[in-house]
């Protein structure tokens, strides 16, 4: 896959005041996210999380790779909603792949500063910074085709829904979560002969990531990872290298299958359960039909269970067609919650 270039640098002239919401109508101050920040905008984001209680929300770690990344950067792709006591009251963001076709806009309003427009004004400038990311790739050189924004919510944040229906988005796609409880019998489903099951190790993470974007480049919605997005994902807090796991097909030494891992302790808390989180799984189509995901899921499971989980969960397109809810279903996992992704045309 052609590795992805960043985008040329923004004129600070672009960064006007007058690009952000309206401080008179919002009553907040608004800035550039920064690490200046930091501390103030996980504490709005997890106040946030613990009245609406998503299925995961960023955290203080996921907030600094923000910061870092060169491709979508903080200071024309985040903002930040200060109250007068420099409180962070609001935040959202973008992020775009210098090739994509897409921008996809996340955030959040404290739950007492809801019903006040601030949602609605968090998205018109993530609408705002889309179509100008787009100009700027385009003048760069790179394929763009017309703006749009995607949006994700869950279905049981119905607040969200009616926001975002009222702005003209429309769902484009449903994805389910899905447990399955570890204290059921576990499935024996050994590696086929042929192949080699390695634990996830740094000397295998270039590899992976090149296996991941052949094997997802076939799933909606998906585009491939650059180094930048790819380190991130690797050197995540939650990530659990030891619960991650590499198929090798034993004759060429090159990867067909991977499965990622993470846990996350503070989820746990807030749900009451510890959950083995499989963040990615992948088969490349030449390996596909011979069991190697469903022994990656299996062998998952074998370490979730040793490190005391209750459950193994995942995320699944439900429309995968690579027939993933079917293999999950077969692997004892069951939907427990909804999420779906919202798209608008600019």
């Amino acid at each position: 896959m052609p590795e992805e270039t960043p985008p040329q640098t923004v004129p600070n002239q672009q960064l006007a005041a007058d690009a952000f919401p309206d401080p008179a109508a919002t009553r907040l101050r608004w800035e550039p996210a920064s690490a200046a920040h930091l501390e103030t905008w996980a504490a709005l984001i997890a106040r946030t999380a613990a009245v609406e209680h998503p299925s995961w929300f960023e955290k203080p770690g996921d907030l600094v790779h923000i910061l870092e990344s060169t491709t979508n950067e903080a200071r024309t792709h985040t903002l930040i909603g200060l109250d007068t006591d420099g409180v962070a009251r609001a935040y959202g963001r973008i992020t775009k792949n210098p090739e994509g076709d897409k921008a996809a806009g996340m955030g959040c309003v404290d739950p007492e500063w809801q019903r006040r427009g601030i949602g609605t004004a968090v998205i018109a400038w993530q609408e705002a910074q889309t179509r100008k990311r787009f100009d700027r790739d385009k003048a760069a050189g790179h394929a763009t085709g017309r703006p749009r924004l995607r949006i994700r919510t869950e279905e049981q944040h119905s607040h969200q829904a009616r926001l975002l229906e009222s702005l003209g988005y429309g769902t484009v796609r449903w994805f389910n979560e899905m447990h399955r409880p570890l204290s059921q019998p576990l499935p024996d489903v050994p590696v086929p002969p042929g192949f080699e099951f390695k634990v996830l190790e740094p000397a295998l993470f270039e590899s992976v990531r090149l296996a991941h974007n052949e094997a997802f480049q076939d799933h909606w919605g998906s585009e491939p990872r650059d180094k930048e997005s790819w380190h991130f994902t690797m050197h995540e807090p939650t990530a659990r290298h030891d619960w991650s796991g590499v198929i090798l097909d034993a004759a060429t030494g090159e990867v067909a299958a991977y499965q990622l891992a993470s846990y996350d302790p503070d989820a746990a808390k807030d749900r009451g359960f510890k959950e083995g989180y499989t963040e990615l799984l992948g088969v490349r189509r030449a390996y596909r039909g011979k069991g190697l995901a469903q022994a990656l899921l299996a062998e998952a499971m074998r370490r979730f269970t040793g490190a005391g989980m209750d459950v193994a969960s995942l995320d699944v397109d439900s429309a995968n067609p690579t027939g993933a809810l079917a293999l999950y279903t077969g692997m004892g996992y069951a939907p427990v919650n909804r999420s779906m992704t919202w798209e608008k045309q600019l």
